[in-house]
């Protein structure tokens, strides 16, 4: 029996919390939230204690965070249409950048595995890329404009630089570098409503996604030549929705995060619970099955809008909800 067991709860924003994310060492925990802060967390001993407030860099709520994959800098982005960076190398977190351009409130922000790229969207239905220099200058490298409503979030491939976004329009965009510009090279439509978050198996080889629809899609990448004899373009991967995980939840699912340690799932949204999910044992890549494996209703007492595994840590995971508190679970398999 699989138990999702709460670890700590940090009355971390006095008011809506926003999101939360781990450092890749998995060793500080990020958050934000309406009043404008951005909170990093720490364990120490048995406790999970409030390291740094940082406040200043953004005049309206902060909606995302995003660490860099070396763990030196962090990125705010908000509502007031700019992205802060801040670096820690110093010890201290200072902010060393603002990014401008987006027209309205900026919903997420994230690095590329290299560190030399960083994406944000918008609701002004746009999605950026910046390239990162080795001496800490932003420039935007693209502005992608194919979405035809507020883009809720961005994600990028764990091994290439392929960028994944997902929106109001109800459509998930694959973004890849072509010449000399970033292109769209591949729309997945089976969402009848938003889409809210996506996310990446730890090969990049699969997406997860999650909706106002109240579904739960898993889409499977058949790149030129497969097996499976599943029909390509023009030597690009054709990405088709092989699982539809539904009756879970009547409200909205807001987020959701794949596991690159376990493999397992995990959601949350507005039913104020959050949801860990495992793909059955001999489960057929092309028509995979997963099962609800634990739940937490009332884990929040308002709407949960972020969840993340950490990164180095099996079964340990973050939330953060309209109630302002930040919660630390662990996965428990109990005999």
């Amino acid at each position: 029996m699989v138990t999702l067991q709460e670890v700590s709860s940090l009355p971390a924003h006095d008011e809506r919390a926003w999101c939360v994310a781990w450092s890749p060492t998995g060793t500080l925990l990020a958050s934000c939230g309406s009043d404008k802060l951005i909170k990093i967390w720490a364990k120490e001993g048995e406790h999970w204690v409030c390291k740094s407030t940082l406040t200043d860099a953004h005049t309206r709520t902060v909606r995302s965070l995003g660490w860099s994959p070396c763990g030196n800098y962090l990125a705010s982005a908000s509502f007031d249409a700019t992205v802060a960076v801040w670096s820690r190398k110093g010890g201290e977190f200072e902010c060393i950048a603002t990014l401008e351009g987006h027209e309205n409130e900026v919903k997420a922000v994230t690095w590329a595995r290299t560190g030399s790229l960083l994406a944000t969207c918008s609701r002004d239905k746009s999605v950026w890329i910046w390239e990162v220099t080795d001496d800490e200058e932003f420039e935007c490298s693209s502005v992608l404009s194919v979405h035809s409503q507020d883009v809720k979030h961005v994600r990028w491939h764990p091994e290439k630089d392929l960028l994944a976004s997902c929106s109001y329009d109800d459509t998930i965009r694959l973004f890849r570098e072509d010449v000399d510009d970033w292109c769209c090279y591949a729309t997945l439509k089976s969402h009848n409503s938003t889409v809210w978050s996506l996310a990446f198996d730890k090969t990049g080889s699969r997406i997860a996604s999650c909706s106002a629809d109240k579904t739960v899609k898993i889409w499977q990448e058949y790149p030129p030549g497969n097996p499976e004899g599943v029909a390509t373009k023009e030597d690009e991967s054709t990405w088709k929705c092989v699982c539809t995980l539904g009756g879970h939840t009547s409200r909205c699912i807001y987020d959701i995060d794949w596991s690159h340690l376990t493999g397992d799932l995990v959601t949350a949204g507005g039913d104020d619970t959050i949801r860990v999910f495992q793909e059955d044992g001999g489960s057929d890549r092309n028509q995979p099955s997963f099962s609800q494996v634990a739940s937490v209703r009332k884990a929040h007492s308002q709407d949960v809008n972020c969840v993340t595994w950490n990164p180095a840590v099996e079964g340990l995971l973050a939330s953060c909800s309209d109630d302002g508190c930040v919660k630390i679970w662990s996965l428990v398999l109990e005999s």
